[in-house]
């Protein structure tokens, strides 16, 4: 598996919840935010100051961009994150865009999750 280096997001986000069918609106560019509409739900991830007060709001997580991009037919790059954390105990929430992979751990797990990161052979800081 590829070596990967992690930057933290200065940013504390918040990863919300809205009932099917509500109107949302992704905060503006400028910082990370992800929107993700689902027959079921409505999920944002976005800055902890950007959350909307009407919705369910999961609080204090800390966002990790992996520096590296891969074609898509690269298999096992997040489980070479992921794994490595589920074996600290640390929970996530990962996703990505077209080219970029994001991990999400809670902020009081980051210098936990920045450690076995580094002991998984990773490159990884918590403070940017």
């Amino acid at each position: 598996m590829p070596y990967l280096n992690l930057s933290p997001l200065k940013d504390f986000y918040a990863v919300c919840r809205f009932p099917t069918g509500t109107p949302v609106t992704a905060p503006s560019p400028g910082s990370f935010s992800l929107l993700v509409q689902a027959t079921e739900e409505t999920t944002l991830v976005c800055p902890l100051d950007l959350a909307p007060s009407e919705a369910e709001i999961d609080a204090g997580w800390r966002c990790f961009r992996i520096e590296q991009s891969f074609d898509f037919s690269v298999p096992g790059i997040l489980a070479s994150v992921l794994t490595p954390l589920a074996q600290a105990g640390i929970g996530i929430f990962a996703t990505s865009t077209f080219s970029t992979d994001y991990v999400l751990v809670k902020a009081g797990d980051a210098e936990k999750a920045v450690a076995a990161l580094k002991e998984a052979g990773h490159a990884a800081r918590d403070e940017d």
